[in-house]
């Protein structure tokens, strides 16, 4: 028998390489500036600039760097910290997008930057809570637990944008886990999100707790979905049901195993938060994910509208809704959940108190087929397939895309042979196919 080694050039090896090499050869473009969230000297507000205070609790073990606050490393505790964020004005920003500095320090008239950074004890919450904003005689709490491939900055400054661009009278929390932020990091986030099981529920626990805290509503995206079922999950196991206080619960391309959502689904009880499951039937990069799970359903993955995932969600009485139609910026259409038409009506949605689903929100068809969250990096080829569309849209990655490579060393062109289905979506969503 003969057996044949090293990589074959088939037509669809051919392809898969010609994928990476069109994502290599993108334009270089600037990294962006280490450390900015150092606040700025002159906290003076500039003229058109918007504030967004929020609440930053983290798993993360603090950074040696001041302007970072926390790294990828796993802490021994939840940290606390107040976050004072400035926005440029709007005449001179687009909505539903993120103006990093080009230098620092940042310029707040035309870039997100930290205007305070303390930290706090775990004892000064509430007195925090109490400053915000107050709906009727109670405050309304917005939790938002961010997915893969996130550095600290990138969590809060992305979460400031959607508070400000959804305009709702919110208090703002923000729960980061220890990610590596790296696309080649995905086990590691993973386990990370394990690891911050108890940090997530202690907070919304004490968040529940706060008498002066009326709702509090938890948007989780791509593999944050997981950590705040799972948190969710242990406190009715532990106190027999959620905290009523927690009444909306948003998953945006749910990166969660079907069968371990319904044991969460389960788990919670008849008396859990009303659930919304957010959709896009066009995001290429979630289509890429799907492949790489394999057979493996996740929930971000499945097609609600056959059976039994149609039944099952009318069952678990589980809103659906359909983004498909929501304009995107980036060829991939992998942004939508932050964009600004979504976080304006999700905004709205909240500060009238009513059921986020398309049964009152005119996006189109109600329910579509959607794409799987973010993918699970099996395989070393796998893992460099699935960089690919992370790396058209993000800078940082593309800097860093090609150091990946190499080190990966001879063995990419096998894995990449049988991944070539993968590599070729990001190269048509880039070519307009």
């Amino acid at each position: 028998m003969r057996v044949r080694t090293g990589f074959r050039r088939t037509g669809r090896g051919s392809a898969a390489l010609t994928a990476l090499l069109a994502v290599l050869s993108l334009p270089a473009c600037a990294g962006r500036p280490t450390g900015v969230l150092l606040p700025i000297a002159d906290a003076t507000p500039a003229p058109g600039t918007s504030r967004v205070e929020m609440l930053v609790a983290t798993t993360r073990k603090s950074a040696l760097n001041p302007g970072e606050l926390f790294s990828g490393e796993r802490g021994n505790e939840v940290s606390y910290t107040d976050l004072a964020i400035s926005i440029p004005p709007d005449a001179i920003r687009q909505a539903g997008t993120v103006q990093w500095p080009k230098s620092l320090p940042g310029n707040p008239a035309t870039d997100f930057v930290a205007l305070r950074a303390a930290p706090l004890e775990r004892g000064q919450v509430a007195a925090w809570v109490g400053r915000g904003p107050k709906s009727a005689r109670k405050r309304h709490v917005l939790v938002f637990v961010h997915g893969f491939n996130n550095r600290f900055e990138d969590a809060v400054f992305r979460f400031a944008q959607v508070v400000h661009d959804a305009g709702a009278d919110v208090v703002p929390v923000l729960f980061t886990w220890p990610s590596r932020g790296s696309v080649l990091a995905y086990g590691y986030d993973r386990e990370s999100t394990n690891f911050s099981r108890n940090g997530l529920e202690t907070v919304l626990r004490d968040l529940a707790k706060d008498p002066n805290v009326g709702e509090i509503t938890v948007l989780a995206h791509s593999m944050g979905n997981w950590l705040t079922l799972e948190s969710l999950r242990q406190m009715a196991i532990r106190d027999r049901r959620v905290a009523p206080k927690i009444r909306n619960v948003i998953l945006a391309a749910p990166d969660v195993d079907m069968d371990l959502a319904r044991v969460a689904f389960h788990d919670m009880g008849k008396d859990r938060p009303r659930l919304t499951l957010m959709v896009s039937g066009d995001d290429q990069a979630l289509a890429v994910s799907r492949l790489v799970w394999g057979d493996s359903v996740r929930l971000g993955a499945i097609d609600p509208g056959t059976e039994p995932y149609r039944s099952e969600l009318e069952r678990e009485n589980i809103g659906v809704l359909n983004l498909t139609a929501v304009k995107s910026d980036d060829a991939l259409n992998h942004g939508k959940f932050a964009s600004s038409e979504v976080v304006a009506l999700l905004g709205k949605r909240l500060a009238d108190g009513q059921v986020i689903s398309d049964s009152h929100i005119g996006f189109g068809d109600r329910i579509v087929q959607t794409a799987a969250g973010a993918a699970s990096t099996v395989a070393t080829g796998a893992a460099l397939a699935v960089s690919a569309p992370v790396a058209l849209i993000d800078p940082q990655t593309r800097e860093t895309y090609g150091e990946h490579l190499r080190n990966v060393g001879r063995g990419v062109g096998d894995a990449m042979s049988s991944t070539a289905d993968l590599a070729t979506a990001p190269a048509r969503a880039v070519m307009g196919q």
